[in-house]
This record gives C-alpha cells, sequence and structure tokens, in this order.
C-alpha cells in the first residue's frame, strides 16, 4: 500500500506574519491616499490653449492666478458637454468674457 500523498509545507510562522503586516500596511496606505484631499498639482495645468469656443458653450469658468505652482495665469473653462478646455488670458474674447463676468459678479 502506497504511503498518502505529502501535503504542501504550509508557510513558516515568521513568513506568515510578515506577508499579512505588509498587506495591513498596504491596506492602510491606499485608504489614507483615497480619503486624503487632493493636492494640487505642483505645474502648470494648462500646457496648451485652444481657440474658436463660443462663448455660449462656456458653463463655468476658474481662473488660477500664478503662483509657485505655475508662473502664468491659466483660464480654465468647463463646457456644457463636461469638457474642460485651457483658454489664452490675453485673448481679447477671454478679457471681455471675464469682465462680464466680473461685472455680473458671477466670477468664480
Amino acid at each position: 500500500m502506497a504511503p498518502p500523498p505529502a501535503c504542501p509545507a504550509a508557510p513558516s510562522a515568521p513568513r506568515l506574519l510578515r506577508t499579512a503586516l505588509l498587506l495591513l500596511l498596504l491596506l492602510a496606505a491606499s485608504r489614507r491616499a483615497a480619503g486624503a484631499p487632493a493636492l494640487t498639482e505642483l505645474r502648470c495645468q494648462c500646457l496648451q490653449t485652444v481657440q474658436g469656443i463660443h462663448l455660449k458653450n462656456i458653463q463655468n469658468l476658474k481662473v488660477l492666478s500664478p503662483g509657485p505652482h505655475c508662473a502664468q495665469t491659466e483660464v480654465i473653462a468647463t463646457l456644457k458637454s463636461g469638457q474642460e478646455a485651457c483658454l489664452n488670458p490675453a485673448a481679447p474674447m477671454v478679457k471681455k468674457f471675464l469682465q462680464k463676468r466680473l461685472s455680473n459678479g458671477n466670477s468664480s
């Protein structure tokens, strides 16, 4: 009669403890990252600007002042379609739109 097949060796206690500790640390780190407030990017968000957006397609406008993250003023338009587009803050159309928004008290 043949002997019963050998069971694979169970992981040793120290190895099992290290694995469990590693999993707990990864879980804690992922929960912290998920619940942490989003930090702003430390670089310019607008690498290129677009031309030819009709003012009626703009739902919201966000103006980011120059600072340590970026040396230039950035104008980010949220379109009614939900897309975001960077506008040239020096463009006459953008200046006019910003002035109109400020005079109406609807600035964002």
